[in-house]
């Protein structure tokens, strides 16, 4: 008889949905049933319009409290007849307890960071947290980053699976491949881009991403590399600040949000990713398009962060304005460099795909439910 893996999500965006569909393929292939289950997000992240459904998957009543910060979802009926329930590591879903802490009807897996990166480790908060993360038989983290705060927590190194947490991007891999001479040619000059080279921000313009430093660190460039441009691309709190900059210096064009094609031909206009800010799973367009992204070490990085590997397919400089300006000068200007690591940004995009994360999910899932229940024994 298959074992039944029930995995919850609180809610579901459009980006796991390749995910999903790749991980229940690869358990029926092991003859393992995935049942999935996910409720609504709050007001705010309903607003957000990232939202997607599943047609085979089943829906939870969700109720929200306290301006947000508890979510109450019964999980109870999906779980009948599970050999193992996966959960998210969140506080403020307090039916997770039950089933962590509760009789032992079925195993139990969390999914997550392993800690809240942007949070305060001395906190109740992340203190009741570490203490939520030994109460489970397995853990399922986001990259490698992920392992060091799950160990932290107190739980055993041997029952951690490493994701490597990834999104679909074979659609812009193709539009990539698919880009000629003459495209290329033709974006650049619709949107004023000369000959010389292009520093690329794509993303959010908001505080965490350190526009300010990105825009003094153009000027720096360009006084450089004369024939320098700077290409922003994305939407934010921000959107004044980068406009009015760009008004300012005819070198540097405001794009806007770009999605499908044009956010492809954006990419494949630039010779480098300027990102001195946080950096999430961004780095991936950074690897499918062979443009090295540029970074500093400031500490406000998400866990994908591990997949730039400084030197090969991309830099992290010191958390400096002259570190990073001349370290990006000496990359656009070298054209050896350039050409090897944009080689290695290729052999990077095919190591971290939705596939291989969602192999990595299924072998998990296979360790656990071979491996005997130490949730009980977890201390507290």
């Amino acid at each position: 008889m298959p074992k039944k893996v029930v995995v919850i999500q609180r809610r579901m965006t459009h980006y796991r949905v390749a995910f999903f569909e790749s991980l229940r393929q690869q358990l029926a292939e092991r003859d393992i049933e995935l049942v999935l289950a996910y409720g609504l997000g709050t007001a705010e992240e309903q607003g957000k319009n990232d939202g997607a459904d599943i047609g085979w998957a089943q829906k939870l009543p969700t109720r929200y409290v306290w301006s947000g910060r508890i979510c109450y979802q019964p999980l109870q009926q999906v779980c009948d007849g599970a050999d193992l329930l996966v959960v998210t590591l969140e506080n403020k879903l307090v039916c997770n307890l039950w089933h962590q802490f509760g009789p032992v009807q079925y195993k139990v897996a969390l999914w997550g960071h392993g800690a809240n990166l942007q949070g305060n480790a001395a906190s109740w908060r992340e203190k009741f947290k570490r203490r939520v993360a030994r109460r489970a038989d397995w853990w399922f983290g986001y990259t490698e980053h992920s392992r060091p705060l799950i160990e932290q927590s107190g739980f055993p190194q041997d029952r951690i699976t490493v994701l490597n947490n990834a999104i679909d991007t074979a659609e812009m891999r193709r539009q990539f491949d698919s880009i000629s001479p003459a495209d290329l040619a033709g974006w650049r000059a619709v949107r004023g881009l000369g000959d010389g080279p292009v520093g690329i921000f794509l993303g959010s313009l908001y505080e965490e991403k350190r526009i300010d430093f990105l825009l003094d660190a153009a000027k720096a460039i360009r006084a450089q590399v004369p024939d320098f441009e700077l290409l922003m691309v994305g939407a934010g709190p921000q959107k004044s600040m980068v406009e009015a900059f760009c008004k300012e210096h005819e070198w540097a064009h405001f794009a806007g949000m770009l999605k499908g094609q044009d956010k492809v031909l954006a990419l494949a206009s630039a010779t480098v990713m300027l990102n001195p800010g946080l950096v999430g799973l961004g780095i991936l367009d950074s690897f499918v398009c062979e443009v090295p992204m540029v970074t500093t070490d400031c500490g406000l990085h998400s866990p994908e962060i591990v997949y730039l590997q400084s030197g090969a397919n991309g830099l992290m400089t010191n958390n400096t304005l002259d570190d990073y300006v001349r370290e990006g000068v000496a990359l656009m200007t070298s054209p050896t460099t350039l050409a090897t690591m944009k080689a290695a940004c290729k052999s990077s995009a095919s190591t971290y795909t939705v596939e291989n994360m969602a192999r990595n999910f299924a072998d998990g899932v296979e360790q656990c439910l071979q491996s005997p229940s130490c949730r009980a024994k977890a201390a507290l």
